[in-house]
């Protein structure tokens, strides 16, 4: 199983994120997938995820400035955003599980992750 992250990099405040996770070696269709982050000094948090059918789930403390649409024929993953800030610094970790209720989602029960990505966000 290989969970692949793509997009990161060096963003100015401000600006538009958009990563990509590329999943393969499971049935993505059966899999939710969904995204954490760690921050300089922090825990690794999750952020968002999104089950086979398409239902959402967001962290409170990223929900309404996060999107996570899935393409089931791509097999891949996306995280979204508008006007970054530099609170968004951090490695974006894609992940994903067969059976943990959205809501429930942390670094403790995730069947498989990807490696990160870094995003920077300069003020």
């Amino acid at each position: 199983v290989q969970l692949q992250a793509f997009g990161g990099g060096l963003v100015q405040a401000g600006g538009y994120l958009r990563l990509s996770c590329v999943v393969s070696g499971l049935s993505f269709d059966d899999y939710a997938i969904g995204w954490f982050r760690q921050a300089p000094g922090k825990e690794r948090e999750f952020v968002a995820a999104i089950g086979s059918g398409g239902t959402t789930y967001y962290a409170d403390s990223v929900k309404e400035r996060f999107t996570i649409p899935r393409d089931n024929y791509k097999n891949t993953l996306y995280l979204e955003k508008d006007s970054l800030e530099p609170e968004d610094t951090a490695v974006y970790y894609c992940a994903a599980d067969g059976s943990t209720r959205l809501s429930t989602w942390s670094t403790k029960n995730i069947d498989y992750w990807g490696k990160g990505t870094q995003v920077t966000v300069s003020s």
